[in-house]
């Protein structure tokens, strides 16, 4: 590739090999897609394409998001096409590529997701008016999701920095980041678990979970696992 001045630029590694990859953003509960724009900007760095799904999901829940979800994975023009969910977005992504056929290849990152049930969503829904705040998103959001059986690799950033509006609702088990705890995160059947220095919210703006989420969509694990 050659500059404006007729100099050859080289292409990173990482970025050649990456280039025909789409990724699709999706955002947690009470959130829109610009809080995911500090992780696309790093995701496009290294080479992928990148979007970003707004969803409504207290209003309508995660069923149609679901469905969109899937029509953009098929629509991409991409040889692989890979899931990264925070929260709530984790379940929207799981749900969409489960048991379904006719799919783009690839793979998916959770990060801060309550994978098996929230306690600060079965808090929340204990008091008065609480539910209500949950929306249409309740019902996942209080079950949690069944154990992976796909040969999708899914990978699991967690948090267990404990700061956020969820320790005042709870009771949440430690180690947390927050608003979800660690074990909510460990489901059954995924293909790598890490957990790292940060909270709910600073998960989406930390450079760690950056290069990890990176680095499992290349790999299907995390380079440097731990927790």
């Amino acid at each position: 590739m050659a500059d404006t001045n007729g100099r050859r630029r080289d292409t990173p590694p990482q970025a050649a090999s990456v280039q025909h990859e789409h990724v699709i953003l999706l955002h947690g509960i009470w959130m829109r897609g610009i809080t995911l724009l500090p992780l696309a900007r790093r995701l496009r760095a290294v080479g992928y394409t990148v979007e970003t799904i707004d969803y409504a999901s207290v209003f309508r829940g995660i069923g149609p998001a679901v469905e969109t979800l899937r029509e953009r994975m098929r629509r991409a023009d991409a040889e692989a096409v890979h899931l990264v969910g925070h929260s709530l977005g984790s379940l929207v992504a799981l749900e969409a590529a489960r048991g379904v056929r006719g799919l783009p290849k690839g793979r998916i990152v959770c990060i801060g997701a309550p994978l098996r049930g929230s306690a600060v969503a079965r808090g929340l829904a204990s008091v008065p008016g609480g539910k209500l705040l949950l929306g249409q998103s309740a019902a996942p959001l209080l079950s949690g999701l069944d154990a992976w059986r796909s040969n999708r690799p899914v990978g699991v950033i967690a948090g267990r920095l404990p700061f956020g509006l969820g320790v005042t609702i709870g009771p949440l088990s430690s180690p947390h980041d927050g608003t979800v705890s660690v074990s909510e995160t460990q489901l059954p059947g995924i293909a790598d678990h890490v957990v790292v220095d940060a909270s709910h919210t600073g998960l989406l703006l930390s450079g760690e979970v950056a290069d990890l989420t990176t680095g499992f969509l290349r790999d299907a694990h995390f380079s440097s696992a731990q927790g």
